[in-house]
């Protein structure tokens, strides 16, 4: 694409593309039936890339639930392609529940309010911002981008990555790395050092329905059947088990890495120790040591003097990589008998190591961005579309740059009331972004 007199910088859209974002209302709920703006966000993106002289196609896996894809030749077309991607899709929010409402877009005190503005159309607002700069001064990345911006991550990618990856595996030809959410944020140590972390591993999503059968019968009567009572039993069971520690490679660098920064003791023995030191991050990484398995929601009966057939739970699990199977075998022993197991959704975890071309090149971003930090490896504690990736051999990062203030509990935003992204962050993000594409 030619070159343009005074072409407006990334720094100067980003906001502005990320209000827009916001104020689509994607509102992802899990049936297709209530899910909304996936389509619109997706047209929006797809204007905003073909401006500048891209060829982006919309793909839709059912009516409303879009992604859009393109490629952003590169300087090496013989060299591996990178992704870029991000969601569109947001989790629910509660207007009154907020201090300004959810999908408006306002801007407080030097901060973006909004569902979404962390989770995550802030990184999408910077590769579109990023990515129109490059090709409006005539850019060229050294080698194929491949940008995608995805429907449903929120409730488990079903139509949107993994949707393009069963239907559309075209789009990835050649692709070797993917980067997305969530990492490259800043977190402030106790001796005021800030650290980016880099997301190598995420758990497994196994989303699990118990259900227990018994003999209906009156609730008057004496009953030793009781469908609620075994299913109860299980519950609190699973709900009061504390699973061991089972530290993988990156959750070990992680805490050898923030030892060594902080003069902080680090007990391989006693990893739970160290992690509280870490502050509001503690919740995240402390998630990550081990096995977890969080009811949420319960269903019985009808009727309050008819002991019901059937009683039922789900539980949101989340297993270390390569430990899914262990995870069922240890739930199924605290359940005990009589307990039915269905998967609503079952992903294994991922994990990759901390090294190699492309970590340096984070690496190197973030030390030019912010002179004096570093980069370090650390495990998200939930799920990305990155499994989807996985499954095709693409080697998948969590790398969203953002420059944090020390007393902001950034992990609390996810899904939080009060959404928020500073301004400064958002034009931080594209710096170290730029910077970061151009050394990949």
């Amino acid at each position: 694409m030619a070159e343009t007199a005074n072409p407006p910088l990334a720094a100067d859209e980003v906001v502005d593309i990320a209000r827009d974002l916001i104020r689509i209302d994607t509102t992802n709920t899990g049936d297709n039936a209530t899910a909304k703006g996936e389509r619109a966000a997706a047209e929006y993106v797809a204007e905003k890339l073909a401006e500048v002289g891209l060829e982006p196609k919309i793909y839709e896996s059912a009516p409303g639930r879009a992604s859009v894809a393109c490629r952003f030749p590169g300087a090496d077309p013989s060299r591996g392609a990178l992704l870029l991607h991000g969601h569109l899709d947001v989790v629910p929010a509660q207007a009154d529940e907020w201090t300004v409402h959810p999908f408006s877009g306002e801007i407080v005190d030097d901060y973006l309010y909004g569902r979404g503005a962390v989770d995550m159309k802030d990184f999408d607002a910077m590769l579109l911002a990023l990515v129109r700069e490059w090709r409006r001064t005539g850019k060229v990345p050294p080698r194929d981008l491949v940008l995608l911006f995805t429907a449903d991550e929120e409730a488990g990618s079903d139509y949107g990555a993994r949707f393009m990856v069963e239907e559309h595996p075209e789009v990835f030809e050649g692709v070797t790395e993917a980067v997305g959410e969530v990492g490259g944020f800043s977190m402030t140590l106790p001796n005021d050092l800030r650290v980016y972390v880099v997301q190598t591993a995420e758990k497994g999503l196994d989303w699990l329905r118990l259900r227990a059968s018994g003999r209906p019968g009156h609730g008057s009567m004496l009953h030793d059947d009781n469908a609620v009572t075994r299913l109860a039993r299980a519950v609190a069971n699973i709900g009061g088990h504390e699973f061991p520690v089972e530290m993988t490679p990156t959750v070990r660098q992680f805490l050898e890495s923030v030892s060594e920064l902080t003069g902080v003791e680090f007990d391989p023995a006693n990893p739970d120790e160290a992690v509280a030191k870490l502050g509001p991050i503690a919740r995240l990484v402390g998630a990550t040591l081990r096995n977890t398995a969080n009811p949420t929601r319960l269903n019985a009966g009808y009727k309050t003097n008819v002991i019901p057939s059937t009683a039922e739970a789900v539980i949101d699990c989340r297993s270390l990589p390569g430990r899914n199977d262990e995870l069922e075998a240890i739930l199924k022993d605290l359940a005990g008998s009589g307990i039915d197991f269905e998967y609503e959704i079952r992903q294994p975890g991922y994990e990759t190591s901390f090294d190699g071309p492309l970590v340096d090149a984070m690496a190197e971003a973030i030390r030019l961005a912010d002179p004096g930090a570093v980069t370090v490896p650390y495990m998200l504690s939930g799920g990305t579309d990155a499994k989807a990736f996985a499954t095709l051999g693409i080697r998948c990062f969590g790398f969203a740059p953002l420059k944090l203030p020390a007393d902001l509990d950034f992990t609390a935003l996810f899904h939080g009331i009060d959404e928020r992204v500073p301004l400064s962050g958002l034009r931080f993000g594209v710096d170290a972004m730029d910077r970061f594409i151009a050394g990949s």
